[in-house]
């Protein structure tokens, strides 16, 4: 695997938290969280600049912000706030699958606007990480992609979302998804979003709402590829022994993909790039599993990330 290089630049929108979690084993305050400071570090392993837009406040962690500097990510799009940043706490259970949030704190996001800086407006991949589809749209709009200027710069977007703006924001919601090349969901958000339990057939409902492919995150099971031109991909998840904390996993599967992309070149990236961009996002995601926080991902380097890719590549060839 080559190392991170100059590459079409990538924005990634989304929020940035500070997290308190709790599993079984373990307890561990302050961390860093948010959908897109995930995503952004897993984007800068594959691929430089990375540009992160989002909202933090006046108590967030300077140190979290300086291992993103120091990983490649620009803090330019990152706006500062005189209120609290946006904090999450929960409590994993014995089965990591499932968790309990004790607090959520809005804070800064509760009147947020999304700024992009015109540097990273033009960026040919834009990732729409976790936040409302009011966010999204706005962030779609300048970055010029999808709507009615003919001068727009063709690029590749990805979103992703959560059951609660399936439920409280649907109409907006899918305002986004024909604007979308690539949507990524869990298994119980397709099921909801398509109407369906059938995961095949919930997977070709979501193509016809708009976006050209869509990722269906299984969990611990891997994922799925739905594409329009009729192909489905499915990959397993590494096999891990041992979880110490999920949270951000799927944050880093999405942006692992989004920075493996931007290392093939420019778009646009058909299905054989989309496959690849799985695996990695997904081998990506299994180190995030294997500490709090961005605690692993702080400390992998490109050769142990090399090493599981041929490991799983050497367990699932047949």
């Amino acid at each position: 695997m080559s190392s991170p290089q100059s590459s079409p630049r990538v924005v990634i929108g989304g929020t940035i938290a500070i997290d308190h979690v709790k599993t079984p084993d373990a307890e561990a305050s302050n961390l860093l969280g948010g959908s897109a400071a995930y995503a952004a570090l897993a984007a800068s392993f594959f691929s430089r600049p990375i540009d992160l837009v989002g909202i933090i406040g006046h108590d967030f962690p300077q140190e979290h912000l300086d291992m993103l500097e120091g990983r490649g990510v620009s803090l330019d799009g990152v706006e500062r706030s005189e209120s609290e940043s946006f904090t999450w706490a929960g409590e994993y259970h014995a089965n990591m699958n499932e968790r309990t949030t004790h607090h959520v704190g809005l804070n800064v996001l509760e009147s947020w606007k999304v700024k992009v800086p015109a540097a990273s407006a033009g960026s040919p991949i834009v990732v729409l990480a976790n936040m409302s589809p009011d966010n999204q749209l706005e962030m779609l709009d300048q970055c010029g992609v999808g709507g009615s200027d003919a001068t727009q710069c063709p690029g590749f977007v990805i979103a992703d979302t959560m059951d609660l703006w399936i439920d409280i924001a649907n109409e907006r919601l899918h305002q986004v998804l024909p604007r979308l090349d690539l949507f990524v969901l869990n298994e119980g958000e397709a099921r909801t979003l398509a109407g369906t339990s059938n995961l095949v057939k919930a997977g070709k409902i979501l193509l016809e709402k708009g976006p050209r492919h869509v990722v269906v995150k299984l969990g611990e099971f891997g994922a799925m590829l739905f594409s329009k031109n009729g192909e489905i991909f499915r990959c397993s998840a590494y096999p891990l022994d041992a979880v110490a904390d999920p949270t951000g996993a799927g944050d880093t599967f999405l942006g692992g993909m989004a920075g493996y992309l931007a290392s093939q070149g420019h778009p646009p990236y058909e299905t054989p790039a989309l496959r690849q961009a799985i695996i990695h996002g997904s081998m990506l995601a299994s180190f995030t599993c294997e500490a709090f926080s961005t605690r692993r991902m702080e400390t992998l380097d490109a050769n142990e990330l090399q090493a599981r890719i041929e490991d799983f590549r050497a367990t699932t060839h047949w």
